[in-house]
């Protein structure tokens, strides 16, 4: 496509959009999924592939939303892989909230992870997240030795009924001297079935006791593992009652008695595998002030808010134990902008832009724009329209603050204060409350006034906000691929790459940007 392409889109005297068909397919053609700039995900998969195949474990979804388990399973898998790859066993995992990604590759991948945030209730909310995690554990021992007991049962149950059709066939024809009972060793005679010999049937349940013991034994070794995995202090160590199964063997007592100490130890030594913090980092901080035993480790971040994104690759850039990162950022209406006020600041560090190539320019994308990266065209486009209604209210509202009480600016926020809201006087009411604007001199008929003036306009402003949904995936472009030229522009890095990670009809920022260093 040449650059002469697009030049209907506007008039250029007037700047006005006259073409709408040509303003959504140049929206299209400069999208990610059009540049061919992402590596696909399987492709990265592939490249970091070792020995392992993959492991089964906890299903997210029973801790999770659907969004949450999406974007958990899928990154997790990366991270583990980025890990081997490295040959570490450290994460860190930067803005961690309520620790859902931490406390996932902490107990399905057994790394070591540290999961730092700058809130304290978000680190304490983890804490408690991670202490309610726990107790679902005995549950899952309790159903998978149920399980275990009923596949055994239908499989007893299928060799019964295979037994006495071949007993049947040995009562119609008379044994030969060298025939044998051998054959039907798999019968479990354990009160099944009375068909075969005592001694048949003595040799059967000593086989199922040991196929049994044999079963428990695996499950045992399964639930110790994830008992080592969690931080101990939350888990009870299970019971040692063993059904009518006998005596525990001598490996299960030691490995019982080794999951006891172990549970013991770290009460005292806190030996966990997931660690909440609560701290503040940037590029400057010496990480090993916060983690004592930091080693070489691979950092991440799913969904980093705003300028959190970018100081996530500026650390990574910076600290030499830092190998790899894995960041998915959002919030892009959070970033600050060296450009936008025009102000004079070299030694602040901003959100955008991180590259030289755009500082050079001056590059500035401006509120506005960043506010529109945010909305979600594949939502969109499957049918999740936007909310209008509550863009209406809003905008109405912006036009009462300006024209009643002469405010054109503030530092405070209206909020999710229409799903709180029975009518728009209310909202209008509340909102007001919010920005700390008297509304007692402000009669209902007034704001209705205003919500009948705007209504004919609602259709308006539904389209004007479609176009900024078209507009959105143009913006991310712009602000993702200055993230990733910045790690393209530093010396110590190997390979780095945009990656589409999550379903974004799931989850609309899906792009991963990620990067290793040189060995």
């Amino acid at each position: 496509t040449d650059d002469d392409t697009f030049s209907n889109v506007f008039c250029e005297n007037s700047k006005k959009l006259i073409s709408v068909d040509l303003f959504a397919l140049a929206a299209k053609y400069y999208s990610l999924s059009n540049l061919g700039v992402c590596t696909p995900l399987e492709d990265v998969l592939e490249a970091l592939r070792g020995d392992n195949q993959g492991t089964t474990g906890i299903k997210t979804d029973e801790f999770m939303n659907n969004k949450k388990s999406h974007e958990v399973q899928v990154m997790s898998e990366l991270v583990d892989k980025i890990a081997n790859y490295c040959g570490i066993k450290q994460v860190i995992d930067i803005g961690s909230g309520k620790g859902y990604l931490s406390s996932f590759l902490s107990m399905q991948y057994n790394l070591q992870v540290y999961g730092i945030d700058s809130s304290n209730s978000n680190t304490n909310g983890a804490h408690e997240r991670n202490r309610k995690l726990k107790k679902h554990w005995r549950a899952y021992q309790s159903r998978g030795r149920a399980n275990l007991k009923s596949q055994r049962l239908e499989k007893a149950n299928d060799r019964t009924v295979e037994s006495e059709i071949k007993c049947k066939a040995v009562d119609e024809k008379p044994l030969n001297n060298d025939s044998s009972l051998q054959s039907q060793d798999q019968v479990p005679s354990c009160g099944f079935t009375e068909i075969a010999t005592s001694e048949t049937s003595k040799q059967t349940e000593v086989d199922l006791v040991a196929r049994t013991q044999s079963d428990e034994n695996k499950l045992s070794e399964e639930v110790l593992a994830i008992l080592n995995v969690l931080p101990s202090d939350a888990v009870e160590v299970f019971s040692s009652s063993h059904g009518n199964c006998g005596e525990l063997c001598e490996e299960e007592k030691a490995q019982r008695k080794m999951a006891s100490l172990k549970a013991k130890a770290s009460k005292s030594s806190e030996s966990n595998l997931y660690f909440p913090l609560t701290s503040c980092i940037t590029a400057e901080t010496e990480l090993s002030d916060i983690i004592t035993d930091l080693e070489d480790c691979v950092m991440v971040g799913l969904h980093t808010c705003g300028d959190l994104a970018a100081n996530t690759l500026r650390i990574f850039t910076a600290k030499p134990e830092i190998k790899a990162v894995c960041s998915v950022g959002c919030c892009y209406h959070l970033l600050s902008e060296q450009f936008e006020n025009q102000e004079d600041c070299p030694e602040e560090v901003w959100g955008f832009p991180m590259c030289q190539y755009l500082k050079d320019k001056g590059w500035c994308c401006g509120r506005n724009a960043r506010m529109s990266a945010c909305l979600a065209l594949e939502r969109v486009a499957v049918g999740q329209m936007l909310p209008t209604e509550s863009l209406f209210y809003r905008a109405v509202l912006q036009v009462i603050i300006e024209e009643i009480y002469g405010v054109t600016k503030s530092d405070r926020h209206v909020g999710k204060t229409f799903s709180k809201s029975s009518s728009f006087i209310d909202y209008v009411r509340k909102s007001l409350k919010k920005l700390e604007l008297d509304d007692s001199k402000l009669p209902d008929s007034c704001i209705m006034d205003y919500y009948e003036k705007y209504k004919h306009r609602m259709n308006e402003l539904e389209a004007f906000n479609m176009l900024k949904v078209v507009l959105a995936p143009c913006i991310e472009v712009l602000i993702l691929l200055d993230r990733l030229c910045y790690l393209k522009e530093q010396d110590n890095i190997a390979w780095s790459g945009l990656v589409k990670l999550f379903d974004p009809v799931k989850s609309p920022r899906c792009y991963a940007v990620i990067a290793l260093k040189k060995q």
